[in-house]
């Protein structure tokens, strides 16, 4: 089971640190994605680490966000700095455990592929909301 937390209202140039608890497993063989979606607008995917501590980023939020994880906690956390109106949307973070062979016609694993493709056979969070607005 994962659970988000920590989305809200925060005005443009803001910041907000984004938590994915994740319960009913240990997390170390997972690859964890944050994926976001707008109003009116496909999911895309924003930022995923493997769990290697391999990292992917969404271009348009380089160098603002920063993913993390601590496995102890069986935590991921997501660093939102200088926040821009169109970040707002849903924030889901989800899961493939990467000790698990994707079938085909799956492409094998990266954490490209999972971020740009979504996770194969993921589990979901509920979603928070993160609203950016003055």
């Amino acid at each position: 089971q994962l659970v988000e937390s920590g989305g809200g209202l925060v005005q443009p140039g803001g910041s907000l640190r984004l938590s994915c608890s994740i319960s009913g497993t240990t997390s170390d063989t997972y690859a964890i994605g944050w994926f976001r979606q707008a109003p009116g607008k496909r999911r895309e995917g924003v930022s995923c680490i493997s769990k290697d501590h391999d990292t992917y980023y969404k271009e348009s939020v380089k160098g603002r966000f920063s993913v993390s994880r601590d496995n102890a906690k069986n935590t991921v956390y997501l660093n939102m700095n200088r926040l821009k109106p169109e970040d707002t949307g849903v924030y889901y973070c989800a899961a493939e455990d990467q000790a698990t062979p994707r079938p085909p016609p799956f492409l094998l694993f990266t954490i490209e592929n999972m971020c740009t493709l979504e996770p194969v056979r993921g589990s979901w969070g509920q979603g928070t909301q993160v609203t950016v607005s003055s």
